[in-house]
């Protein structure tokens, strides 16, 4: 079992950054492929990005190509979203995903563990 908490989530003006957390229990993480996805109100949920498990993959959405950056860190269980350039579209609950030795996919379906989501709220 993964439990993944996600923090960083806030108000920011469109043009600006934030980055995102997430950070899983256990000993496994260097294990599991992470992604991040989103749903905004009335939506469905999207995929943004994802890292495998080695870290030797990396996979976005295009739409955030060149303004969001997805990074991790195995000795700190983390898993971050970097996100700069943010727009009024970006608006959304960001979701984290964990799927053991996942071939960083973006589909939904293939992830086994999320968390709770954290808000980000773009303003124009």
């Amino acid at each position: 079992q993964v439990q993944l908490v996600e923090s960083g989530g806030e108000l920011v003006q469109a043009g600006g950054s934030l980055r995102l957390s997430c950070e899983a229990s256990g000993r496994t993480f260097s294990t599991y492929t992470m992604a991040w996805f989103r749903q905004a109100p009335g939506k469905e949920r999207e995929f943004v990005a994802a890292i495998i498990w080695s870290g030797s993959r990396i996979n976005y959405q295009d739409s955030v190509k060149g303004r969001f950056t997805i990074s991790r860190d195995n000795t700190k269980n983390t898993v971050y979203l970097q996100m700069n350039s943010l727009k009024p579209e970006d608006t959304a609950v960001y979701y984290c995903a964990a799927d053991r030795y996942g071939s960083a996919g973006s589909r939904g379906e293939n992830y086994d563990y999320w968390g709770q989501g954290t808000q980000v709220t773009v303003s124009s």
